[in-house]
């Protein structure tokens, strides 16, 4: 299997991540609009954790996250920031919403984090982009 190296002034790396976020209580408010916006807010927020979007789908209750990330990437500290400005925008851009949620909390404090390790990319690329089906 060959993987594509990344490198920076001091390494060479290959940091492939697999994220996938839950709403709270699972409510079903994640539709094409809302999710475009989601993706938005990711897209924002990552270069300033050195992260870059491969891949993104959602489906209604969950979003499925594939990204490249750098040694220095501290990856909790990125997620957390995400899941608070993206739940803060998203109940302000879309109020309707907020009868929706629980607690007008937007995500599961939980989520799930998993290294792409030795599947190859597009295999990973290929199952987050079919979710849905």
């Amino acid at each position: 299997m060959t993987y594509e190296l990344d490198r920076n002034q001091h390494s060479v790396f290959s940091l492939h991540y697999h994220l996938v976020m839950v709403v709270r209580q699972r409510r079903g408010v994640i539709d094409h609009t809302v999710s475009v916006r989601l993706q938005e807010i990711f897209e924002h927020i990552s270069p300033n954790y050195a992260i870059s979007l491969q891949n993104w789908h959602s489906d209604i209750d969950y979003v499925y996250v594939y990204f490249k990330a750098e040694p220095k990437t501290e990856l909790s500290k990125f997620i957390n920031a995400y899941k608070s400005a993206s739940s803060r925008l998203i109940k302000k851009e879309f109020v309707h919403m907020k009868e929706s949620l629980f607690e007008e909390t937007f995500w599961s404090h939980s989520y799930a984090l998993m290294s792409s390790g030795t599947l190859s990319d597009e295999t990973i690329q290929n199952y987050v982009a079919t979710q849905r089906h």
